[in-house]
């Protein structure tokens, strides 16, 4: 993969079907995702368009085709999560290992920081046992990534006959102030210029 050929811009729903194409094995054959069905185009150009409002959503692309995407998400409805974000990130199968994960997480951090949000929160299914359908790359992914483990929940997943394990871990952006500012749209910031840049 020529790496420095990469370039990355925020998704748009009229990319949902090479999105869903990426997500769909990861369904399918993994516990990575608790999802039991591929998600439909329309359902996830809806999800992308519903993301942009607020929060990042990051796809990588190389020769007009995308690699992978990186977003995050309300850690919760009420006001006082504003500052603390759920982050997901899916490659395409034959890109993993070669560090896009790595980049793609670190722009989303960028944003995340430009944002004002101060936590980054992962949930994680990890397995009791590893199997051919989760290991534990993903935790320790995050945790090369500097997230800390912070709790599991036991056994809250059931897919593929077994149950799995859900494991939160955490990175923070900043120390945490007496009065944080306030978190900025992720759509106001595209609006006023905002460019992704590594």
């Amino acid at each position: 993969m020529t790496t420095d050929q990469i370039t990355f811009r925020p998704a748009t729903p009229a990319d949902a079907a090479e999105l869903v194409a990426i997500y769909a094995p990861y369904v399918r054959e993994t516990a990575i995702t608790f999802e039991y069905e591929v998600p439909t185009v329309a359902e996830f150009a809806a999800r992308i368009e519903k993301t942009l409002a607020m929060y990042p959503y990051i796809v990588a692309v190389l020769d007009g085709q995308i690699l992978g995407y990186a977003y995050t998400s309300a850690m919760g409805s009420r006001e006082a999560y504003h500052w603390s974000v759920e982050t997901s990130i899916y490659l395409r199968q034959d890109e993993r290992g070669h560090g896009l994960g790595k980049r793609l997480y670190q722009l989303i951090e960028q944003v995340s920081y430009d944002q004002n949000v101060i936590n980054l929160n992962a949930c994680i299914a990890v397995p009791k046992v590893e199997d051919d359908h989760l290991t534990n790359n993903s935790r320790d992914f995050h945790e090369h990534l500097g997230y800390h483990f912070v709790g599991e929940f036991n056994k809250i997943g059931y897919k593929f006959g077994t149950w799995y394990d859900l494991a939160w871990m955490e990175k923070s952006l900043t120390e945490h102030p007496d009065q944080p500012e306030p978190v900025i749209p992720f759509a106001t910031m595209l609006q006023n210029g905002y460019q992704i840049h590594e």
